[in-house]
């Protein structure tokens, strides 16, 4: 027997591109078309169950009448597919996420013609990655710094005690609840109770004021004006007329700051003790945070020196990360996207310095470096090992580890080639 004929290529044309986004018009030719019909139409035949008919026996008129539509979607999955494995290797793609499929064309004894549009991480070259000189400045830790650090500690374990027969102030809590009026009556609606500490901006300041002139059991029947820059649009500037019902106001009594507080807040003979360990503790974070310095400013410089991009596809993809993560809703995006995307360009030229660096000096995290870091957390949660690991990935916390390993060794290999000066 004779060989068949080899099927006809994809045609895949590049139509448009940025630097973090490629177009493709794909045609799939007909006999291609044709031939994954067939497969299909075999497939359905072999598994169907039709009445009258042994199975793989019905006629393939009958099939196609059954399992049309299923049929049809199994060739368009399987074309999509083929053709998203030919634009890979063709056009030497890296994609940060599926492709999405535009002006799908799929018409009977026709070409299958579609577009994808694919956002690809762009190729960045550091013509300059060695030789920055960077600052290292550690902020010293006064006595101020410490005995701030220690009244932290003592409000939180606070008690709070009622006030009776007293207007509150800035700085005590109150409980208390708030009608809106509502209806052609100007009757007030459901109250939404209340607890906060007055001064640190729960509520609206003309709240905040009038509960500011009220004694415990008191009620008042007021207009309040929601400020220009209120979260929620629609409000801002508006005035509305509410009922506020004073409750209960507390006072704050803090502990005294003596050796019996130092061991009741943990493992200290004396106040003195505490407090070495509170400058201990802000001295490391003084030195962590002057190490996270010297890393942001040896990328500025890397930045200075090197063309690196912030495709919009790639800004906008993240944006619309941080909306989901403090669920701001879709129709909000331009003010959003207007206030947040310089952080985004910003975190989008830093992902890209490092991905570069990381693949050009082969410094991604291995199995081992990875298996050794669950180790040492491990160690110190008291945990087996293969415990820890499989929290990790059930969590699906697995790939932040290693991206966050990977990072450490990027910024390892910067450092070691850059000079560090401590201020």
């Amino acid at each position: 027997m004779g060989r068949l004929p080899p099927m006809p290529d994809i045609s895949i044309v590049k139509t448009k591109e940025d630097a973090g986004s490629k177009s493709l018009q794909v045609t799939v030719p007909v006999d291609r078309v044709r031939a994954a019909e067939h497969k299909a139409l075999r497939y359905f035949s072999q598994r169907a169950r039709l009445p009258g008919f042994r199975p793989g026996k019905a006629p393939e008129a009958v099939v196609r009448r059954r399992f049309g539509e299923q049929i049809r979607q199994t060739v368009l999955e399987e074309l999509i597919r083929e053709s998203w494995d030919q634009a890979l290797s063709a056009e030497a793609l890296k994609p940060i996420a599926e492709p999405h499929i535009h002006d799908l064309k799929f018409e009977d004894g026709q070409a299958l013609e579609f577009e994808f549009h694919v956002e690809v991480r762009p190729d960045v070259k550091l013509q300059k990655a060695k030789g920055f000189t960077v600052q290292r400045t550690v902020k010293p830790v006064t006595a101020e710094d410490v005995e701030e650090k220690l009244r932290d500690l003592a409000e939180r374990k606070a008690n709070w005690i009622p006030v009776e027969g007293q207007k509150p102030a800035p700085g005590q809590m109150v409980r208390l609840e708030v009608a809106p009026f509502e209806g052609e009556n100007a009757e007030p609606g459901s109250a939404q109770p209340y607890t906060m500490v007055l001064g640190e901006g729960r509520a609206i300041p003309d709240v905040e004021e009038r509960v500011m002139t009220l004694v415990p059991g008191e009620t008042v029947d007021t207009d309040v004006r929601f400020p220009d820059d209120f979260p929620d649009e629609a409000r801002r500037g508006q005035t509305r007329k509410v009922r506020i019902a004073l409750h209960e106001v507390k006072r704050q009594e803090l502990p005294a700051l003596d050796d019996a507080f130092a061991r009741e807040v943990g493992d200290f003979e004396t106040l003195d003790a505490l407090r070495q360990a509170l400058r201990a503790d802000l001295e490391g974070e003084a030195k962590a945070q002057a190490d996270a310095n010297v890393r942001q400013e040896l990328l500025q410089q890397i930045y200075a020196a090197n063309e690196v991009p912030t495709p919009p596809s790639l800004v906008n993809r993240l944006i619309k990360g941080y909306m989901q993560a403090y669920q701001i809703p879709a129709e909000q995006f331009e003010p959003f996207s207007a206030e947040f995307r310089p952080m985004a360009e910003q975190q989008v030229r830093r992902e890209l310095v490092l991905d570069t660096l990381v693949e050009a000096e082969k410094l991604a995290a291995t199995e081992k470096e990875i298996d050794e870091r669950i180790a040492t957390l491990a160690a110190a949660r008291n945990l087996p090992p293969g415990q820890l690991y499989a929290e990790f990935e059930k969590a699906g916390r697995l790939r932040d580890l290693e991206r966050s390993l990977t990072e450490e060794k990027a910024f390892a290999w910067l450092l070691s080639h850059s000079t560090v000066v401590d201020a």
